[in-house]
């Protein structure tokens, strides 16, 4: 990825606004979120919100039922294995009950509400390492079924957590710019996956994930320079795959649905054109053995937070990156 000229944005922390992006990320978590979303390029859209699917219609599921669901391992087909090597994505049915994904997004809308409060009208808001201190967010992130799904498509003996994260995308929220996400981690690997869990039902006003077909993808837009304070690049890249017709899969998500992308895979996200918050747990792994690129950026984000103490070029091991899945 080239770097573009440096202007000015005022959703970057001061000490990132000059220079390109070889740079250690300088506000918080938040404030990266609030910068990224501004380099999505947003076409007109209808003013009116439409009423959002809901959470799922059933009594929510139990911590004790939450947690042994999490534990037991998902049948994977060795076909969806094989798609995943070859699209660098996939999305598996069923992989959580109606029943957990109701428990689990009326936890989320606690933990959310008492970080953001409620002046969140039309943003991006996040929360991350929630699993440091919370025992249904920590079921999650080490999760041996979502681990274990994320060692096998990764074709790993064992990966890592690298962190948790809560995304919600608040009605009236734009786009996510394409991007993909070998460089937001920063590990010398791209055995890297991110499950993404919806907390319900994700219609296509509610802006699902979308997803590039294929693991060569990145490739095609190499070339490309990014821009970090306007829309050029996330711009430029749906032009080339449009010039180029790459495949992208873009495709609502039902109850219990569990996307798992690879750091290769160029994905994007639209509107939420709905009145609900459109929220998901994202939870990433990499692969046992990595380290630590030699040179992090400020798309890397906070980075030390979920690394504490390992400096660029040592190996990704702390208290905080444990193992939690292995393949069979």
């Amino acid at each position: 990825m080239a770097l573009s000229d440096p202007t000015t944005n005022d959703r970057l922390p001061e000490q990132n606004r000059g220079g390109g992006i070889d740079q250690d990320w300088a506000g918080d978590d938040q404030d990266w979120w609030d910068w990224y979303v501004t380099l999505a390029a947003n076409d007109a859209v209808p003013a009116d919100l439409v009423d959002g699917p809901g959470l799922p219609d059933v009594a929510p599921a139990s911590d004790e039922q939450v947690e042994r669901e999490l534990a037991e391992p998902y049948d994977l087909d060795p076909t969806v294995v094989e798609a995943f090597a070859r699209d660098a994505f996939v999305r598996l049915p069923g992989v959580l009950s109606p029943a957990v994904v109701r428990r689990l997004a009326e936890r989320l809308e606690e933990l959310l509400h008492a970080e953001h409060g409620d002046d969140v009208a039309g943003r991006f808001t996040a929360l991350e390492q929630m699993w440091l201190h919370d025992d249904l967010m920590r079921a999650v992130a080490l999760s041996p079924r979502i681990g274990g799904l994320a060692a096998a498509l990764l074709g790993e003996p064992a990966v890592r957590l690298y962190h948790d994260n809560a995304l919600s995308k608040e009605p009236g929220c734009g786009r996510t710019p394409w991007h993909h996400d070998a460089e937001h981690f920063p590990l010398q690997t791209t055995q890297a996956v991110t499950a993404w869990i919806p907390m319900s039902a994700i219609p296509g006003r509610m802006g699902p994930l979308s997803f590039a077909r294929g693991r060569d993808v990145l490739a095609e837009v190499s070339d490309l320079e990014f821009d970090k304070v306007g829309t050029s690049y996330d711009e430029a890249v749906a032009r080339r795959f449009v010039e180029r017709e790459v495949a992208v899969e873009a495709g609502p998500f039902a109850v219990g649905d569990v996307s798992f992308h690879s750091a290769l895979c160029f994905h994007t996200a639209g509107p939420n054109l709905t009145t609900q918050p459109r929220r998901a747990l994202a939870t990433t792994y990499f692969a046992d053995g990595a380290r630590v690129v030699d040179s992090p950026t400020l798309i890397s984000g906070t980075w030390r937070e979920f690394l504490p103490g390992i400096e660029p070029g040592g190996l990704a091991v702390s208290d905080l990156n444990p193992v939690v899945g292995r393949s069979a």
